[in-house]
Parts: C-alpha cells; sequence; structure tokens
C-alpha cells in the first residue's frame, strides 16, 4: 500500500497518484464539497444578494424539501429568512460605519508607535521619578488607536487594560 491522499473537502482519502488525485479533484462530487466550504465564509451582502436574484423554490415552499438541496438553482429562503437577512447585513453595515467614524483622523498606528517608544525612551532616562505632566502625558499617549482594537479576537495577552485597570478579586476563604 502506497502513499494516501486525503482531502479536507470531501473528507476522503484514496491512493495518491496522479490520475485518482485528477479524477478526484475534477470530479462534481469535489467541487461541491469545495463550494460548501468556501460558502461558509461569504459575506452576508454577497449572500442576500444572491438570493434575492433568485426566483423562489416552487417544490421547498410546497413540500418544505427540495431534492436538489443546496445544489438548487433557486432560492430555499422565506420572506422571514430574508428579512433577518437584510437586518444582519445593515447591522453589519451600521457597525462598519461607527468604527469608521471612531477613528481620529491624523492619529496612524506609526505615529502612535513612535511616540510610544519615545515616552517609553524618556522614562528609562528618567528613572522611577514621575510627576503630575509625566502621569498626564503618559495617560494621553496610552490611549490605543482604534484601529488596533478593532481586530476581532485577539488573544487575552494583547487586550489592553480597561481605562480603570483590571478588576482585583481577594478571595479570603484559603487564608
Amino acid at each position: 500500500m502506497g502513499k494516501r491522499y486525503y482531502c479536507d473537502y470531501c473528507d476522503r482519502s484514496f491512493q495518491d497518484n496522479m490520475h485518482n488525485r485528477k479524477k478526484h479533484l475534477n470530479g462534481v462530487q469535489h467541487h461541491r464539497a469545495k463550494k460548501a466550504w468556501f460558502d461558509h465564509f461569504r459575506d452576508s451582502s454577497a449572500i442576500l444578494h444572491d438570493e434575492q436574484t433568485k426566483k423562489p423554490c416552487r417544490k421547498f415552499l410546497q413540500k418544505g424539501i427540495c431534492d436538489f438541496g443546496p445544489n438548487c438553482r433557486f432560492s430555499h429562503m422565506s420572506e422571514e429568512d430574508l428579512f433577518n437577512l437584510k437586518r444582519q447585513v445593515e447591522d453589519e453595515r451600521q457597525r462598519r460605519e461607527d468604527s469608521v467614524d471612531r477613528i481620529i483622523p491624523g492619529r496612524s498606528i506609526e505615529e502612535w508607535l513612535s511616540r510610544r517608544e519615545k515616552r517609553l525612551a524618556a522614562l528609562s532616562t528618567k528613572g522611577d521619578i514621575k510627576t503630575e505632566e509625566d502621569s498626564e502625558d503618559c495617560q494621553a499617549e496610552s490611549d490605543v488607536p482604534p484601529q488596533l482594537l478593532s481586530i476581532p479576537d485577539l488573544p487575552p495577552s494583547l487586550i489592553p487594560p480597561p481605562p480603570g485597570g483590571w478588576k482585583v478579586t481577594v478571595n479570603t476563604e484559603w487564608g
């Protein structure tokens, strides 16, 4: 038994040779599975546009099931589904516009990084002595640009602390 080729899209494996691989990659089942995989990552607005251009599937509306399933060229979405999808697209668009409005004009990430670097260098040369002016400067400079905060799913180590600092709870039961 030689090497085996595993197709992630189709969740199957077969003997790996040029003929078998070419036959599989050009097959209808593989193309459908690959399309279904990439459809998971489609934008809501693109799905809405596609569904609005399709006519409703008569068989799906009458019986609630269609022999073609996800490969049907007609829409299987009800009016309620389309309404919910429109609302979701509108919410996403509104969130994008809100995040763009919150970005401070003229303040780029590069500027913030260079100011931060200068501030850290100044603190290391001054030592531990801090004045009120230094603390105000630190507060103004520590404001992280919204572009950095808009990145989804940041690891906890990269999420900046909240304005009031982290809340610490003391457990006295173990003492």
